[in-house]
């Protein structure tokens, strides 16, 4: 069973201004029943975990999954289901928060670069250095304040942006030619969307421990975020490192593009597990006769 579902319109590439206002929130939904959501999403895990196993055999390539959106998206959520079928040790995910006073000494790539995906491997940031350029633009005060820059750098906060904007599309463009390969995923979530789940963060007590006092703050930059995601995607989505723009207001939607979209990158690269030569194959065969009387002694 598969979803017939073009996800063109969901990438972004820089050949056109993006505008968030032309993308909706809330789409028709991909799926008749749960049960038959949850049959495309066992499906998609299957068939991501086994490229993934011939990712890691094949040691040419690795894939970066980049999560950014508003509190309570749904990006947790997505990376829990879209991945949880999938070989840990194939996959680390990391989630980045306030930088620390060490990562504050460094430059604002840093914290990120260092846990950039092996070759082999997905890498997942649950956030990343897109905050650099989307909390500290509604929040300048953070870059002035804790950031440690010469005084000349930030003399013009309009031009720093710009540097850091040509700095991520710089290293993305690196780690691409370096054989590890990008996908950014904004999860375009409604304010009103966003509203339920927070007031279901409190009524729900179990849900109390994802509720943070500061995403209510922050609900009165709304439209702020709206403007700096708008400038972000449109600076930094290339063809090789494109943006895709996900309706999250039905994380089962959400879940399931995301799933179709990661199948259909890891599709594209030429991967494959290694040949083995008949010479080789002869050696092994070897093996078996010795395996066997391992196992005939143990049986004594």
């Amino acid at each position: 069973m598969k979803l017939n579902l073009d996800t063109k319109p969901f990438c972004i590439t820089g050949s056109d201004k993006f505008k968030i206002k032309d993308h909706s929130t809330q789409i028709k939904d991909l799926y008749k029943t749960k049960e038959e959501y949850e049959s495309l999403l066992a499906e998609y895990r299957e068939e991501i975990d086994e490229l993934q196993s011939r990712m890691y055999a094949h040691n040419r390539f690795g894939l970066l999954l980049i999560f950014q959106a508003m509190d309570a998206a749904g990006k947790d959520g997505t990376i829990g289901h879209v991945m949880s079928g999938v070989n840990p040790f194939g996959v680390e995910i990391h989630n980045f928060k306030r930088p620390s006073t060490l990562e504050l000494e460094h430059d604002f790539l840093w914290r990120t670069s260092l846990r950039a995906p092996q070759r082999g491997t997905i890498g997942i940031f649950n956030r990343s250095y897109y905050e650099e350029v989307l909390v500290t633009k509604v929040h300048p005060e953070i870059i002035l304040d804790t950031q440690r820059l010469p005084e000349e750098l930030t003399k013009d906060l309009d031009k720093l942006f710009k540097h850091r904007y040509k700095d991520i599309a710089n290293y993305e463009k690196y780690l691409v030619r370096n054989g590890i390969h990008i996908m950014k995923f904004f999860l375009n979530v409604s304010k009103e969307e966003q509203g339920k789940r927070l007031i279901s963060r409190i009524e729900d007590v179990s849900k109390n421990w994802k509720f943070e006092e500061n995403d209510v703050k922050e609900r009165e930059y709304w439209d702020d975020y709206q403007e700096a995601y708008e400038e972000v995607i449109n600076q930094t989505s290339t063809p090789k490192a494109p943006w895709y723009v996900i309706p999250a207001d039905d994380k089962k939607n959400m879940r399931l593009i995301v799933s179709q979209l990661i199948l259909e990158k890891l599709k594209t690269l030429p991967m494959s597990y290694p040949e083995s030569s008949p010479a080789r194959q002869e050696e092994l065969s070897k093996f078996i006769n010795i395996i066997k009387k391992q196992s005939a002694s143990n049986g004594d």
